[in-house]
């Protein structure tokens, strides 16, 4: 009997005990997260959901959260695993409809249906609903959330404008709708004065800077479509800690007063339009301690608080604007010249064409106009006068130069790489023997008459052989069918482009020989002649482990930067450029002194050829991102030390190598190949492992371009010389990791 008692009366305390909180869920509520699971389609972390399921007492997980009180849901927390737009650029609108795809929910899919459902949950506070393939328009019904704190919608793809109606969610703390495919003008938020976070990042909002509560904790507008001014409303924004509007395209100056926000700490606002001179009076915060204004138009001076020994903790960033005094930096003219380009014009002269100033305007226009049609007639006279007189050569030559030149400057990064990259272009023979055109007799000798011994390859550009020259020298020759006849002058052009296919970093072009078949429909062979590096491909030097253990990170180095220079010449060495390469580390030779050369790239003929399956071919390429993203495959293996055979497998050490740089400087010394340890800096590694993540963006208009890349590995090989200069002998991942 007593022990009877004793059950009872233990029974009795532990319901007392039970926390309201876990109270079990109301059969209404419970069917509603029933629907909420067929809504999303049973993604695989709610597929243990029945029926019976007690959902207000469901074990921990980083992937579902349910949270009750007093048997009401107050919190639905889903992430799932399907890609968001960042990350694949598959999915998008076309002509404004949108298209599905195995990373989103079917075409069965109703957003309006869902928010139907979920604003059924009147206790609800938190929803977070994470790369779950949730496709459309948010619905103006997501002000019936009457109590909602959080609101994340991340990583899915919601795109059209965030509608006016959040606004009335007058409880909402947190908003984050980041990498969706949102666009178009963001509602005002300004009444919205318990909003503390807000993250917006990766998605087309824009024009206009966002109207916002004035409390906000952190604010995160990164790669959007903002083009206007910092709003001055944000002198009063006395408790924020973050602000990120990095990647837009903001313009006119940085109110001086964002850098002496009394609670700030991060402030990043690179590659914007911002212009101007920042004030040497500027004072910065006592917390402030990470600043990026990189990659804008600021001229002048850096104010004296950014200054390396201003703060000993604070880190600024201020690279490609146009400062005096400091590296990396373009010349004052160049900021000026784009800040004209991007200033808008002034609103007085904006649909008054009938107001004096536009008169005035249009009368200097007409002059200007006039003189330069004068200025153009007299040059291109004179460019014809001295074309004929150095019977066209030399014309050629400056326009050539002209041009690159200008696309050098047309890039923020490609001044630096000037010192770099062109001079390597303009070597003109590189120690090899000149460009010749063989006889068909001297290449059936070297390949004994195409034997198919000594057939090497076979693809959309035609067979690959290999041969051995009289004088001994190893070489490759391409053969190639055209199907049609085409002039002696029109061949000669091209075997002219052909013959500027030569630099360090390249399997040269030797010499090249064009038969012409006199039979009716027999077209032309073309056989292009390359050297033969014969010292084996990168592949094959990390296949070795002995030899892989040679190449630690100053060699690597080496190698990358020579890929990219090998690469960016055949992307703008030569007019037009060279793209759609097959670049992979297979594809990477080694001369005998280990300088990287790039082999099977494609050859620029616009010729229809006759492939080995008879089909017909344009050979050229298109001036895509494909090669960059092939590149950051090889620097991925270079920083990681594992051979990488899928593409499953690049994406897993992608997402580990970004990991690591959010983490810490001792994760991404673990990330990256440990037979390297000791022999690198950490600014160096850091440098390359960024550039190698941003290449492999799913999406190329993400990726860097060439003269990007270069300068980047330029910087990273920089830092690791001061590093090495200085005499470390071995990575120091606690105060390398805290001072850089």
């Amino acid at each position: 009997m007593n022990l009877n008692f004793w059950v009872y009366f233990s029974l009795l305390i532990l319901i007392v005990c039970i926390p309201k909180s876990f109270a079990q869920i109301n059969p209404p509520e419970a069917r509603i997260l029933l629907q909420l699971q067929k809504h999303l389609e049973y993604p695989s972390v709610l597929q243990s959901w029945q029926k019976w399921t007690a959902f207000c007492f469901l074990p921990p997980s980083s992937s579902v959260t349910i949270t009750c009180s007093n048997g009401r849901v107050t919190e639905i927390t889903v992430i799932g695993n399907k890609s968001s737009p960042t990350h694949d650029s598959s999915t998008s609108l076309i002509n404004g409809k949108f298209i599905v795809s195995q990373k989103t929910l079917s075409e069965k899919f109703s957003i309006d249906s869902l928010f139907t459902v979920l604003t059924k949950l009147t206790n609800l506070q938190k929803l977070s609903l994470i790369s779950l393939g949730i496709w459309g328009n948010l619905p103006t019904t997501i002000s019936r959330f009457s109590l909602l704190e959080s609101f994340n919608m991340s990583s899915n793809f919601i795109y059209g404008e965030i509608p006016s109606q959040i606004s009335k969610i007058k409880t909402l703390k947190t908003l984050i709708v980041a990498n969706n495919l949102i666009n178009g003008k963001f509602p005002d938020l300004g009444s919205l004065q318990n909003l503390q976070e807000i993250d917006l990042s990766n998605n087309q909002i824009g024009p206009n800077f966002p109207s916002l509560g004035t409390n906000l904790v952190s604010i995160i507008l990164r790669n959007n479509s903002f083009r206007s001014q910092i709003s001055t409303q944000m002198k009063i924004f006395n408790q924020l800690q973050r602000f990120d509007a990095s990647e837009n395209n903001l313009i006119g100056p940085i109110p001086s007063f964002m850098f002496n926000l009394p609670a700030l700490w991060y402030l990043n606002l690179a590659q914007n339009q911002l212009t101007g001179e920042l004030p040497m009076s500027t004072n910065c915060g006592k917390r402030l301690w990470f600043v990026d204004i990189s990659r804008n138009l600021f001229v002048g001076e850096l104010p004296s608080c950014m200054g390396n020994e201003s703060h000993k903790y604070r880190k600024v960033l201020s690279d490609w604007n146009c400062f005096s005094s400091l590296r990396f930096q373009h010349p004052t003219s160049f900021c000026e010249r784009e800040a004209i380009a991007v200033i808008p014009p002034d609103k007085e002269f904006v649909g008054n064409q009938g107001s004096s100033g536009s008169k005035i305007w249009l009368i200097f226009g007409i002059i200007g106009g006039t003189i330069l049609f004068v200025g153009s007639v007299v040059s291109l006279i004179w460019l014809i006068y001295n074309g004929r007189k150095y019977g066209g050569a030399q014309l050629f030559s400056n326009k050539y130069d002209k041009s690159f030149g200008g696309k050098l400057s047309a890039r923020p990064s490609a001044m630096v790489d000037s010192k770099y990259g062109p001079k390597s272009m303009r070597i003109p023979n590189l120690g090899l023997p000149p460009h010749k055109s063989f006889t068909l007799e001297e290449l059936e000798e070297a390949t004994n008459h195409f034997d198919q011994v000594n057939l090497i390859a076979e693809g959309s550009q035609g067979q690959l052989y290999k041969g051995l020259l009289q004088s001994d020298t190893p070489i490759l020759v391409r053969s190639i069918k055209v199907k049609e006849k085409h002039s002696s002058k029109t061949l000669k052009q091209h075997m002219d482009a052909l013959s500027q296919l030569r630099h360090q970093n390249l399997v040269c072009v030797l010499g090249h020989c064009v038969v012409t078949y006199k039979e009716r429909h027999q077209g032309t062979a073309i056989f292009v002649v390359f050297e033969h590096v014969t010292n084996g491909s990168l592949r094959e030097q990390f296949t070795d482990w002995r030899r892989k253990d040679k190449l630690k990170w100053p060699q690597r180095m080496t190698i990358s930067m020579g890929i990219a220079k090998g690469v960016q010449f055949l992307h703008t060495g030569m007019v037009p450029g060279v793209f759609g390469n097959e670049i992979n580390i297979e594809n990477i030779l080694l001369d005998e002194s280990l300088t990287p050369k790039v082999s099977n790239y494609r050859i620029p003929l616009p010729f229809k050829v006759e492939t080995p399956n008879d089909q017909n071919v344009l050979i050229s390429g298109k001036p895509d991102k494909d090669d960059i993203y092939n590149l950051g495959v090889i620097l991925l293996e270079l920083l990681t030390g594992r051979q990488i055979t899928s593409e499953n497998q690049v994406d897993k050490l992608k997402q580990e190598l970004e990991k690591s740089l959010a983490e810490s400087a001792s994760a991404l010394q673990q990330a990256v190949d440990l037979s390297m340890r000791g022999t690198y800096a950490y600014q160096s590694i850091k440098t390359a492992a960024e550039l190698t993540v941003n290449c492999l963006s799913n999406d190329p208009n993400r990726r860097p371009p060439m003269e990007d890349v270069v300068w980047h590995l330029q910087y990273s090989i920089q830092a690791q010389q001061t590093w090495t200069s200085s005499g470390n002998l071995a990575f120091n991942s606690g105060n390398q990791g805290l001072n850089k």
